[in-house]
């Protein structure tokens, strides 16, 4: 009897490995989302440089050049403000009027998939991941804020936020219209170029600090300082897609919580109802255990990563191509006045 209760300890560890790894190894959770960010990462690029030769063809006289609407989905002020003035007066903007249906494109993805925006298709959020998982590379960890300055830290997100939804919220429809007209309006996409192209010795020395800071803290820009994320956190919080977790499934190894981006404590809960969540699957994908963690709209109704990745598809080409038929998706303005301003963008103040 003896030698065959000590048969039996031996052996059944070995068979739940097994099970355990082949389980784990079935996950393509993260090669799907990893290639749709590599997708949306590359669009952006694409859509630079085509914005730069854009602006450098006005720059130096050159024929124009066609430019990407797509760029105005980097100016989330100017796609509120286009959007409260949709919201009241029923009309839809004619300047960067691109940016308020790529807005209304994410808040969709929030809604359905919680903060999907930020772990599926967010360029600064994918180059932000890349970063601290280097860091941990190279480090072998990551550094943990203590929760006293966690909670205040991520504080000021939504206090960006609130601070760029006042400013909007107090502005009458026609201010609004005055705003994006005037000059600095119109080339505010422009203005937001040049930013970059000529990066002040204060813009480096705060961007460095910010890289260097996302190489040790899990998305430190996402976590504390992205107001566009605060605002999608709010959606995804009436999100019926959330990570569940099985008790009796559940070995508690611990993994789903260290593998967690946004630090949550995945192990110790049944549901996952935190805004910070981004549905990026990477605790599913860590989990060892047989149905323990699963993305679902309720008990035993999963939602495969597939499907995230194809209801984002659906929803990004949907709204960007009913904006395009309609013709509603190109900021339209004359030759003539890019020609004006584009060359002096950097001498134009805000209004």
């Amino acid at each position: 009897m003896a030698m065959v209760a000590e048969s039996i300890q031996t052996q059944f560890p070995r068979k739940l490995k097994k099970k355990l790894v082949r389980r784990a190894g079935k996950n393509r959770s993260q090669i799907i989302r990893h290639t749709v960010q590599a997708v949306f990462l590359l669009l952006n690029v694409w859509m630079g440089v085509g914005f730069y030769r854009f602006v450098r063809g006005y720059e130096t006289g050159a024929p124009p050049l066609p430019r990407p609407a797509g760029v105005e989905g980097w100016l989330p002020i100017a796609s509120l403000m286009n959007l409260k003035d949709w919201i009241l007066s029923g009309e839809i903007p004619r300047l960067h009027p691109a940016g308020m249906f790529l807005l209304l494109a994410f808040v969709a993805m929030s809604l359905l998939f919680r903060k999907a925006f930020c772990g599926w298709l967010c360029p600064v959020g994918t180059i932000s991941e890349q970063l601290w998982k280097a860091g941990r590379q190279a480090f072998g960890r990551t550094l943990t804020p203590p929760r006293w300055l966690d909670i205040p830290l991520r504080g000021l997100k939504y206090l960006l936020l609130g601070l760029f939804l006042y400013a909007v919220g107090s502005m009458p429809v026609e201010a609004i219209r005055q705003f994006l007209g005037s000059p600095y309006g119109i080339i505010s996409d422009v203005k937001m170029l040049n930013f970059f192209r000529f990066l002040s010795v204060t813009g480096a020395g705060v961007l460095v600090v910010i890289v260097a800071l996302s190489f040790a803290v899990k998305n430190f820009w996402c976590r504390y300082l992205c107001p566009y994320g605060a605002l999608m956190g709010f959606f995804s919080a009436a999100s019926p897609v959330r990570i569940r977790r099985s008790e009796s499934a559940c070995i508690d190894c611990g993994k789903c919580a260290k593998a967690c981006p946004s630090m949550l404590p995945v192990d110790q809960l049944i549901q996952i109802r935190s805004v910070e969540c981004t549905a990026c699957l990477e605790c599913v994908a860590v989990c060892p255990a047989e149905s323990a963690l699963e993305l679902s709209v309720a008990p035993r109704r999963v939602v495969p990563a597939w499907a995230v990745a194809a209801g984002i598809a659906v929803l990004f080409l949907g709204t960007v191509g009913w904006a395009k038929y309609t013709g509603h998706w190109d900021t339209v303005v004359p030759d003539g006045v890019y020609r004006e301003l584009i060359p002096r963008a950097s001498s134009l103040s805000h209004p």
